[in-house]
């Protein structure tokens, strides 16, 4: 059931929820980056730098999953005293439960909203894990005045090159307007009277004798290779000329025709194939639904026998958890029953009663000889009283009875 809600919550969330965390960890080591964590962390502690994915999930570290809880610790604390406050760097062996409380309290602090529970952190790793590194980052960044901002893009040149890479290279243009110009100079300057005139007028100056070169073939076959290269004409096709696309639209016709004849040959054939094939499977498929007729009826009979079976198996079991309910009820019961049992058994085999009765009586007996003696003392006492009153009475009597004649004599 918990892992069918995990589920729900990640579809709730978005497909891409699985693979924020990598996102969200690839931007905190830049983050960390920034704020210079190899010189101020890793050399301190004496630790290996952190990978893009480290604080994704466990299975990165599995030598040592402790390593990953200690080295997201030793980060936060690092960051929340970064970002302004003063905050105990935590030990290896502290307690993590307190570690993670006192974290969080430090990322409330800075008004980050924390609604998860902080046992997700004890892991090490995880999607809140990078979050709360992300924020305490961010919160670090804004405290030492660093801000993002946005990238300057250079304004792009959309001027086309007029000139080729080779002074030497001509267009076609350029070839075509030296032709009007020298036109032009001709018409403007050349008279051919004149001209004749002067050539008459002036000696000639050609020589009388052949002309020989006296340059090397070597030389000039150097020479020849050197201005070769100057010498090549290139003609640009202008793209925006009517009949070049024309030209292009008619190859491409031409060529989609052609390949088209080919194709349509090869689609034809395939859908033959496909028709032959659709033609055997549906017979196939005819074939063995009336071969396994009987096996389908008798699945189906079984499913509903099935379903019945499950049905009375429900009803049962709602019948054997009552009679369980009871039979627990009964038990408990019994168990105090047989506990009070066992209590007077213990008490009714136990000797300490009979000794103390023993010793009760014997005291008893004691005090009933003392009380004996005592009683006796007292009849004795009593006796004695008596005794003494009698012979006072039997005085006192004798002393009524004196006679007159004595009583005279007396007188």
């Amino acid at each position: 059931m918990a892992e069918e809600g995990r589920r729900g919550e990640e579809e709730d969330r978005g497909p891409g929820a699985a693979h924020r965390g990598f996102v969200t960890m690839e931007n905190l080591l830049e983050k960390l980056k920034l704020l210079n964590y190899e010189e101020e962390v890793l050399v301190k502690h004496n630790m290996k730098s952190l990978t893009r994915h480290y604080f994704v999930s466990s299975p990165y570290l599995v030598s040592n999953p402790g390593e990953q809880f200690y080295m997201f610790t030793i980060i936060a604390a690092w960051l929340i005293n970064v970002a302004g406050r003063r905050f105990t760097e935590p030990q290896e062996y502290d307690e993590p439960n307190a570690t993670v409380s006192n974290i969080l309290a430090e990322l409330r602090a800075f008004g980050v909203k924390v609604d998860f529970p902080p046992s997700k952190l004890k892991s090490g790793s995880g999607e809140f894990v990078c979050f709360v590194l992300d924020r305490l980052a961010e919160e670090a960044l804004k405290n030492r005045g660093f801000t993002f901002r946005r990238p300057n893009y250079p304004a792009e040149n959309t001027e086309e090159e007029s000139m080729m890479d080779d002074d030497a290279e001509l267009t076609l243009s350029k070839v075509e307007e030296e032709m009007i110009e020298a036109d032009d100079e001709e018409e403007n300057v050349m008279d051919l009277e004149a001209l004749k005139l002067r050539n008459e007028a002036e000696p000639s100056s050609k020589p009388d004798d052949i002309l020989e070169s006296t340059v090397d073939a070597a030389e000039w076959r150097l020479e020849v290779e050197r201005v070769l290269p100057q010498l090549k004409v290139t003609i640009r096709t202008d793209n925006k000329d009517w009949r070049i696309h024309l030209d292009q639209m008619h190859q491409h016709r031409d060529g989609i025709k052609s390949s088209l004849k080919d194709t349509k040959s090869y689609l034809d054939k395939l859908q033959e194939d496909i028709g032959k094939t659709l033609e055997k499977v549906s017979s196939r498929e005819k074939y063995i639904n009336n071969q396994l007729e009987a096996l389908i009826q008798e699945y189906r009979n079984a499913q509903a026998r099935l379903s019945e079976a499950k049905e009375r198996y429900r009803q049962a079991s709602v019948g054997v958890m009552t009679r369980t309910r009871v039979l627990a009820e009964i038990s408990e019961e019994l168990e105090k029953v047989k506990q009070e049992m066992e209590d007077k058994g213990s008490s009714m085999s136990d000797g300490a009663p009979v000794v103390k009765i023993k010793q009760s009586l014997t005291k008893l007996k004691q005090e009933v000889v003392q009380m004996d003696v005592r009683i006796g003392v007292v009849e004795h006492t009593l006796l004695q009283a008596k005794l003494k009153e009698k012979s006072n009475m039997t005085r006192d009597m004798h002393a009524t009875n004196i006679p007159d004649s004595a009583a005279g004599t007396f007188t």
